[in-house]
């Protein structure tokens, strides 16, 4: 029988491992922490917090693979009452709906350039106001404090996947903790092998590795300094306060790079009775400091959720520098980062290498074609890997 060995538990961890066990192949899957889930982890009650504001995308290919696999489980549906509670900041003040000028640019057929950055192409399709409108926007899928100077065309595809009707973000049920329990339980039936707590500091040898860890973590397993790529760098504030009605489901800034979400607003398991869980990112450069982004996430919530430092009844702070996949610089696709295959029987899988998609997507993809190109075919198929 043939054996991978799979070097991290998360997302793209476990989709190696699974997709490899339903080959036929002996898995054993090392993950340095104690529990699985990496980056998809969701923190444990009274306050289920994922890692910043988590969804899952319905129109990528991980969805079906899921599905079929009966590994989505019960999702939390949004009500219609609580979707029409979407706020926007735009020109200092909470509106009902965007800019028009920006939806300019979600014209069917438009296509945007992959040389220009974003806010100079957008603005000559939209306008500047819609232009960056537009670029601030698409920060819920990008986590980056100056979206317009990204690739035109990365920014777009996230920018139509994002406002997509109907909306593709679902959300299981319990957090993404809960689709990873169901992701550990496939793998251990099919005799996925699971090492927790068991750092890896050398490559193993003797069957093909897969190494699904941060690019950071790849790049001084593998001794490799070339395993570089640009990500974001966002401030996570999480927070509970006591329940009010006519809370808004959603903040997001068009004047600046953030987003607010109350996350018990489809799915009250999130937090005690009587408490809603909101779950913010409002990107920062590379010189801010974590307090300024706390402080203009202080900014949305005075004008989303009027009086809310009496109503808090919990917070935290975080700062995710480079933890929120890649981001692609004028004239770079995915096909430019690191690639899958690294040589001598060692592959990459994660959210920063050469794959395509949005999110999540990106770690599933490689993870598969890491896969693929271990057990020497062309692709493995989506129901059956």
């Amino acid at each position: 029988m043939h054996r991978i060995t799979v070097v991290g538990g998360g997302f793209a961890g476990l989709t190696a491992a699974v997709s490899a066990a339903e080959a036929g192949v002996k898995v054993t899957l090392y993950e340095a922490h104690h529990t699985l889930g990496g980056r998809a982890r969701t923190a444990d009650a009274p306050y289920r917090t994922n890692e910043g504001p988590h969804a899952l995308y319905s129109g990528g290919p991980h969805w079906t693979w899921l599905r079929e696999r009966g590994l989505l489980g019960p999702l939390a549906p949004l009500p219609l009452r609580e979707a029409a509670r979407l706020r926007l900041r735009h020109r200092g003040a909470l509106r009902r709906t965007p800019p028009p000028a920006l939806l300019k640019l979600l014209r069917p057929g438009l296509r945007a350039p992959v040389d220009a950055d974003f806010l100079t192409w957008a603005t000559g399709v939209a306008g500047p106001e819609g232009a960056r409108a537009a670029a601030h926007f698409s920060a819920v899928a990008l986590f980056h404090h100056d979206p317009g100077s990204l690739s035109a065309a990365f920014v777009h595809e996230r920018l139509r996947r994002a406002t997509k009707l109907p909306p593709e973000a679902h959300y299981p049920r319990g957090g993404w903790g809960a689709l990873i329990d169901r992701m550990a339980a496939h793998a251990w039936n099919l005799g996925v092998r699971v090492e927790t707590l068991s750092r890896v500091d050398t490559l193993p040898t003797g069957a093909p590795v897969v190494v699904a860890t941060s690019l950071e973590s790849a790049r001084r397993l593998l001794g490799d300094p070339s395993l570089t790529w640009p990500s974001g760098r966002t401030v996570l504030v999480d927070l509970a306060l006591r329940t009010r009605r006519g809370d808004p489901f959603v903040v997001s800034d068009l004047d600046a790079p953030g987003w607010l979400e109350r996350f018990t607003a489809q799915d009250r398991t999130l937090a005690p009775a009587g408490e809603q869980l909101i779950q913010s990112q409002v990107p920062v450069g590379p010189g801010a400091s974590k307090a300024e982004g706390a402080a203009r996430t202080d900014e949305l919530l005075d004008l989303g959720f009027p009086g809310w430092r009496e109503r808090l009844t919990w917070r935290r702070e975080a700062l995710a520098d480079g933890r929120t996949g890649a981001v692609d610089p004028p004239g770079a696709t995915w096909r430019d980062r690191p690639a899958v295959d690294r040589g001598d029987g060692v592959y990459l899988a994660g959210d920063r290498v050469a794959a395509p998609g949005v999110l999540s997507e990106v770690s599933f993809t490689s993870a598969l074609t890491a896969v693929s190109l271990a057990l020497g075919r062309d692709a493995l198929d989506l129901k059956r890997a």
